[in-house]
């Protein structure tokens, strides 16, 4: 390394911030690692006018001195109060709310994908980001310039500082995002608004839209401290974004967490389509850069659907997010007739989800993939070994504390050679010491090396794949954390 390490300096000079709104905008310049290829349009890294860019750090530094996304206290209380000074704004348009465990992004962004090419004006709110924090608010498929998102948070900040005042407990960081989503969708104004929760969903601060289509994502185990030790409790956290006479979009769920949803829908008198049943995937098959769905929609058949991501969890996705816009248009119950066959392939064949299986480096092939507890490395591990060839794949991995790390690393044992453990820049994330111990113990001792610093990880990480030689089939897969992913992305010359 140089003497003189850009990436060091950004990480010291950002110690008193919150981590989990620091963005590294530069990687080493000698590490082996760096990347190729243009930066990805929707995800944004800082900007180049030093005045913009210091502005939007001020903002994120005020948002910062706030309760983190990791701290709750269980009420809407005060984002209603919120919602109620700026007169409301989350009701001047329709909604599609997303909850679940794993998926909720992808699909959100497959929901506005498809709703964009109806020539809707959508707004998107999703969490958390992968590199910039404008990434969270989204219109018309693209996250809102620095320039908005200072303008909108200066413009609810007044508001904000009232109900501070009012409240017991100050807005959280969550909660003056979610006004600000909120606020930026009504200004535009949008046709329809995608929403997904940020945790559970009775109380979550997203909760005080009345979406007409709620959809569920698979529920598993995940913030089980906070929602619950079972997939039943956890649907019943969850159910909350289920509304009055609303219809309600199931993926695939165990059977308790099934049994409280369709229990939830019946008290309200909500419509359900569930998975399997009323809509899903009908075949699927591996294609170069993605894959070929047939779908099985509300309103009938929709063949020869090419989706540009990896992987039959990712196929579900898109069955869940067609359903929900069907459902939303009023097709199978107002109208009979499907969506627009070419239209909706054009919308797949559009859809981009950064972090999720994305490959952003070639020769060795590096994979980034932000799975952070179980069920999601499962997904992942059957995603990677559909999907790529590899014949000696090395793992990277820094997780959060918070999180089933021994669940995750087991479920990436079988595909991975060996692990590098490492350590991103959050306040949560697990020590490097802790979780080399646990992989010690799921891996075996020959099979762990411990890099604390990222970039070293991955420099360790593609000399290990290299060494049956440059033809010989080896890869990287950077995994256990959307911290840990967006760092590493930012690394490798994505952003």
């Amino acid at each position: 390394m140089t003497d003189s390490d850009p990436f060091e300096e950004i990480v010291a000079a950002e110690t008193d911030r919150d981590p989990d709104l620091a963005v590294i905008e530069a990687g080493s310049r000698t590490l082996r690692a760096q990347g190729t290829g243009a930066p990805q349009a929707d995800v944004p890294g800082r900007p180049e006018d030093p005045a913009l860019d210091k502005a939007l750090r001020d903002v994120e530094a005020e948002l910062a001195t706030r309760w983190g996304e990791t701290k709750l206290e269980p009420s809407v209380s005060r984002i209603a109060a919120l919602m109620d000074v700026l007169g409301d704004p989350q009701r001047s348009y329709p909604s599609i709310h997303i909850t679940g465990t794993n998926g909720k992004t992808s699909t959100a962004r497959m929901i506005e994908a498809l709703l964009g090419a109806f020539e809707l004006r959508t707004g998107r709110y999703t969490s958390p980001h992968v590199q910039s924090i404008t990434e969270r608010i989204s219109l018309d498929g693209a996250p809102i310039s620095a320039e908005r998102f200072i303008e909108t948070y200066e413009d609810i900040k007044p508001y904000v500082e009232m109900v501070d005042g009012q409240q017991e407990f100050r807005l959280s960081f969550f909660e003056v995002l979610t006004g600000m989503a909120y606020a930026a969708f009504a200004d535009a104004p949008v046709d329809v608004a995608v929403v997904e929760v940020g945790m559970g969903g009775t109380w979550d601060a997203t909760n005080v839209i009345d979406a007409a289509v709620a959809v569920v994502t698979p529920i598993d185990l995940d913030h089980t401290d906070r929602l619950g030790e079972t997939t039943g409790e956890i649907a019943t956290e969850k159910a909350g974004i289920v509304k009055q006479d609303a219809t309600v979009i199931l993926a695939q769920q165990p059977v308790d967490a099934a049994q409280v949803l369709l229990k939830k829908a019946v008290e309200v008198d909500a419509t359900v389509a569930r998975e399997g049943l009323e809509f899903g995937v009908v075949s699927r098959q591996v294609a170069v850069g993605g894959q070929l769905i047939n779908l099985r929609g509300l309103g009938g058949e929709y063949e020869e659907i090419f989706l540009p991501l990896h992987g039959p969890y990712q196929a579900h996705n898109a069955a869940v997010a067609l359903a929900a816009v069907e459902a939303f248009f009023g097709v199978g119950a107002q109208r009979p007739d499907p969506l627009a066959i070419d239209t909706v392939r054009k919308a797949f064949a559009s859809v981009t989800s950064p972090g999720r299986l994305e490959v952003v480096r070639r020769s060795p092939t590096v994979v980034l993939d932000a799975a952070h507890n179980p069920a999601g490395a499962r997904a992942t591990a059957e995603a990677v070994a559909e999907a790529f060839d590899f014949s000696r794949l090395i793992g990277v991995v820094g997780a959060s504390g918070d999180k089933n790390v021994r669940g995750l690393l087991e479920a990436f044992e079988p595909m991975f050679a060996e692990v590098v453990v490492t350590q991103n820049s959050s306040h949560r994330a697990m020590d490097v010491d802790e979780l080399a111990g646990i992989a010690v113990e799921v891996f075996g001792d020959e099979r762990v090396q411990v890099e604390p610093r990222l970039p070293d990880a991955l420099e360790a990480a593609i000399t290990l794949a290299e060494e049956d030689g440059e033809f010989a089939g080896g890869g990287v897969l950077v995994t256990g954390s959307v911290i840990t992913v967006g760092e590493a992305r930012l690394l490798l010359g994505r952003g």
